[in-house]
């Protein structure tokens, strides 16, 4: 007895003809998958051209606080009850929006369908008015999955051909839980926040909590770090994470080397991981901390348990950043150093924050373009400067050495110059042997 699939199978073989390709009937009329899979490419090209409207008219709304004025809470809930949004949507839509005000080849691209919003979504993190056409090449004929993986590990301004920057790249955490465990885990957030005594975002709250599972300090004495952090002695990259280590950037490895302990581990017959870990499982290693618990016990009393950058409230898992690095002579002494949060600390080693003086005598915290910490800084020149410090230390130049030569650029170039003229020019005031090595 013949099935009913076959027979289906035989009928749309009928109707295909034997190679499966749909053909206009007798009367030229088209296969009913053709006009389905037509009208979906209008749809999708219609809804593309709806989402640049829509993000217009939200950046709009959001403007004029249109919520206020119909008595809602907040923008958010105001979009929530429209449009059914929840509120990462919500801030997705408004940051492109956004976004697209400076890139006008993406806008032209989303509102004539030539690309998805998803798409636009991922590009738009990293494109600038230099870099978006580039961007739209590159992720020609590719799926938004694939677009993402290509955007991962760059930072705006880069191109589609620049190595990736571990610290650029980011990972998904995803989860499927019951009610109970969701609302307590809100819970939990909302309670690293209130403890840290200031806003956080994800990432700065899951880090504080993952710390707090894996033992933070009881003794605040003991470094903050209770992870094992492999240094590679030769290119002094990171690795961080057992089974399957992640890259991790350079900063990380500054942070750790701030305020961790140590131990030198032997791999075959050569010595080549420097450990940054407070809690090691390598048979025989004995971990020393730099900075002695007595000494930072006292550095977190004297800046009361909190960090030191202007207006910060943080007081959970701070760290002890040496003001003057140990490979610039800077040495132990506390007056040499300084309680900072993790995210502050962070952007000191990224080059996003400078930090100069003495606790004794006052210190001072700047942006990458020199503005005092808290004022009118230049997004722009902000931008450059960071990224020129980040790319001379992924050459191997040393923290110290990055900094005075980047001072010395910020002190005799005009204003706002890009990031090649930045780079050139300090290059020129770098040790000339180092930059032949890095070349």
């Amino acid at each position: 007895m013949m099935t009913r699939a076959m027979s289906e199978a035989g009928e749309a073989r009928g109707r295909d003809g034997a190679g499966g390709e749909s053909k206009p009937d007798m009367l030229g009329r088209t296969a009913s998958w053709q006009q389905a899979h037509e009208a979906l490419v209008r749809l999708a090209k219609a809804r593309a051209g709806l989402d640049f409207d829509e993000g217009e008219r939200l950046l709009e709304a959001l403007r004029a606080r249109a919520h206020e004025r119909l008595g809602f809470g907040s923008f958010v809930e105001y979009v929530e009850r429209w449009f059914g949004y929840a509120p990462r949507l919500t801030h997705d839509k408004l940051r492109v929006a956004e976004a697209l005000e400076e890139l006008p080849e993406l806008g032209k691209a989303l509102r004539e369908g030539q690309a998805s919003w998803s798409c636009v979504r991922e590009l738009s993190r990293v494109a600038t008015r230099e870099t978006e056409h580039a961007w739209l090449q590159a992720a020609r004929g590719r799926t938004v999955r694939e677009v993402e993986r290509r955007v991962s590990g760059h930072q705006r301004g880069s191109l589609p051909s620049d190595p990736t920057n571990p610290q650029a790249e980011r990972h998904v955490l995803r989860f499927e839980v019951s009610g109970e465990v969701l609302a307590t885990f809100r819970e939990a957030m909302a309670q690293i926040r209130r403890v840290a005594g200031g806003p956080l975002d994800d990432d700065a709250a899951l880090l504080l909590m993952a710390r707090y599972v894996l033992g933070g300090p009881t003794d605040v004495g003991r470094s903050s770090y209770q992870v094992e952090l492999t240094v590679c002695a030769e290119c002094q990259r990171g690795r961080q994470g057992r089974g399957e280590p992640l890259d991790v950037a350079t900063d990380v490895v500054e942070m750790a080397r701030c305020d961790g302990q140590r131990f030198v581990a032997h791999v075959g017959a050569s010595v080549s991981n420097d450990v940054a870990a407070a809690t090691t499982r390598v048979p025989g290693a004995r971990a020393k901390q730099d900075v002695p618990p007595a000494l930072r016990r006292t550095v977190l009393r004297r800046d009361q348990h909190r960090c030191q950058a202007p207006g910060c409230c943080h007081v959970t898992f701070v760290d002890v950043h040496h003001i003057e690095t140990r490979q610039d002579g800077g040495g132990h002494e506390a007056d040499n150093l300084v309680t900072l949060c993790a995210a502050h600390h962070r952007a000191v080693h990224r080059g996003q924050l400078v930090v100069r003086g003495r606790v004794s005598t006052g210190l001072s915290f700047r942006h990458a373009d020199g503005t005092e910490y808290g004022g009118f800084v230049s997004a722009t020149g902000a931008g450059v400067q960071a990224g020129a410090f980040q790319a001379l230390r992924r050459l191997g130049f040393g923290e110290g050495e990055t900094r005075r030569a980047l001072s010395h650029v910020l002190t005799h170039m005009g204003d706002e110059p890009n990031l090649e003229q930045v780079l050139r020019s300090a290059l020129e005031q770098l040790p000339a042997h180092k930059i032949s090595r890095a070349s």
